[in-house]
């Protein structure tokens, strides 16, 4: 399976980015969102986390294509796995949908943001109501991703850590919103907590000190 690749983007289109590795070139299937990062870095050496899988029907007669699919972080990868997990939404509509910022639609999600959600490209009412009752419970550290100039990268922590403690929050009887604003500031210093107990205790350190 291929999990990353590294080439130097040569050109990019609506839906695919192409990369030269010499004595190859592959195409990279890509999210409008990632798209819009990539624009200025045609012609550099750039790396994408990629899912790899197989697209056709062969019960029906079609071949079996191999396909590529980018992402920006591991993160995002794993966001748009969840959301593929959707029934009715797979691939295809899972890249066209996605236009906004992973932490934007995570968030919606999250909330219970109906309006917001049936408002990607592919996803209607229907759909939205689907997404939402399967994954709004799952989205927490895809809504604590984290901006740091013009490009969107995860915080340092490893995201089970920051999942792990999200839902301790939680248990502690903080509402979701409230626990994400904790967890929020406790992440702003961009120190690497290794651990549940590490992240709590800065998460409670930072709200006595604020």
């Amino acid at each position: 399976m291929i999990s990353r690749i590294t080439g130097t983007l040569t050109s990019l289109s609506d839906e695919v980015a192409n990369f030269e590795i010499p004595p190859f070139e592959y195409q990279v299937l890509i999210t409008e969102f990632t798209r819009r990062h990539l624009q200025v870095q045609i012609g550099e050496v750039v790396t994408l986390e990629t899912i790899h899988y197989l697209e056709g029907n062969p019960q029906k007669g079609g071949k079996m294509i191999p396909r590529l699919i980018g992402f920006l972080s591991d993160v995002e990868r794993e966001f748009f796995d969840q959301f593929c997990s959707v029934d009715g939404v797979g691939v295809k509509k899972a890249l066209r949908a996605m236009v906004r910022p992973v932490q934007d639609i995570a968030k919606a999600i999250e909330q219970q943001d109906l309006k917001g959600v049936s408002t990607l490209p592919g996803i209607g009412p229907a759909m939205a109501e689907r997404i939402v009752a399967k994954l709004r419970r799952k989205m927490g550290k895809f809504a604590l991703l984290v901006l740091r100039g013009d490009s969107q990268e995860t915080v340092r922590t490893a995201s089970n850590v920051i999942d792990d403690t999200y839902q301790i929050l939680i248990s502690f009887g903080h509402a979701e919103s409230d626990a994400r604003r904790l967890l929020e500031n406790a992440l702003k210093s961009a120190k690497n907590y290794k651990s549940v107990e590490e992240l709590l205790q800065a998460v409670y350190d930072n709200s006595v000190a604020t």
